[in-house]
């Protein structure tokens, strides 16, 4: 007996990855000079850092949670960097050590910050979007204060490396991008603390009944979206040659559950993917570029995210009914 086709589930799966199929054969169709590595440079630079957020935000979606602090975070990140290979903080005799100080602690703090936001939910059984609400309102004013409210504005090529330089000809930052996308895969999906944050995501009652430990499982997920976040602030400035506490990571939040979201997980928690995710965050991207690129304002690129999103949480409800 053959089974009847399940349209809901069959776009569910396949959906992002046809629709950015489709995107691609339309582009080198219609756009000029689409064809080209330079075009696929940017694309790749302008969405790493929404994969890298989007990977720590897939494992707190994953568990039924949500993280709004992640831009905030960035700013932190981004903020405190400089100050430690310019010496700002303390002196530096050599140059590679405060490269590696800026690097490492700073993804360390960040990371803190999330296991910040983690304790509150955990240990006072806080909703997470009021609990990250918390950061994303004070960690920004943390990052500005730190730093004054001054621009810090830099030149310092071996750590500006991480971002534009250049490894096979593909930007470092793609390469950082893949692996932090290849580690998480493996994690969620072949290891026993990736089963156990779908589960404590699609049952939490169940997942403690089970033996479970669901606060330390909650409390690890922010701790990695935390560091993500970090990363992804080093980037931004990396990028930039600059540090600006009032922009680094604005917005981020929304962009990394866009990706999240159109990349297949589901909201309510229990079914994760995080090459979903680098391919929701990949066809955002080129909708806006494509949008660009012949023509169409930018804010046009807000309301088709938008609508790709609407789009994406109706297919999960189609599939959960």
């Amino acid at each position: 007996m053959t089974r009847s086709f399940d349209r809901a589930a069959f776009f569910q799966r396949y959906g992002v990855g046809l629709a950015l199929i489709l995107l691609i054969i339309f582009n080198l169709i219609v756009t000029p000079n689409f064809a080209t590595a330079q075009t696929l440079a940017v694309n790749l630079t302008q969405v790493c850092t929404i994969v890298i957020v989007g990977v720590g935000m897939t494992l707190v979606i994953a568990t039924g949670g949500i993280d709004l602090s992640v831009g905030s975070l960035m700013a932190i990140a981004g903020a405190l960097s400089p100050m430690f290979f310019t010496g700002q903080l303390i002196p530096i005799p050599n140059l590679y050590v405060g490269i590696a100080l800026g690097i490492v602690f700073p993804i360390l703090i960040a990371g803190v910050f999330g296991l910040f936001n983690g304790w509150l939910i955990t240990r006072f059984s806080i909703q997470p979007i009021i609990a990250t609400l918390v950061l994303f309102i004070a960690g920004r004013g943390i990052a500005q204060v730190s730093t004054n409210g001054d621009l810090q504005v830099f030149k310092v090529p071996e750590f500006q490396a991480i971002a534009i330089g250049r490894v096979l000809g593909v930007p470092f930052q793609v390469w950082i991008m893949l692996a932090i996308v290849v580690v998480a895969a493996f994690v969620l999906h072949k290891t026993v603390f990736g089963r156990q944050v779908l589960a404590v995501g699609g049952n939490e009652a169940a997942a403690r009944l089970s033996g479970i430990p669901v606060n330390r499982i909650k409390f690890m997920v922010y701790g990695i979206c935390g560091m993500c976040s970090g990363v992804a602030g080093l980037i931004v400035i990396a990028m930039n040659s600059a540090a600006d506490a009032n922009l680094i990571g604005l917005g981020m939040e929304l962009d990394a559950i866009a990706a999240v979201v159109v990349g297949g997980t589901l909201l309510s928690g229990g079914r994760a993917t995080i090459v979903g995710t680098l391919l929701g965050a990949l066809v955002i991207q080129l909708v806006r570029y494509t949008l660009l690129a012949n023509g169409v304002p930018d804010p046009a690129a807000l309301v088709v995210k938008a609508g790709l999103i609407v789009l994406a949480v109706w297919l999960q409800r189609q599939e959960q009914a």
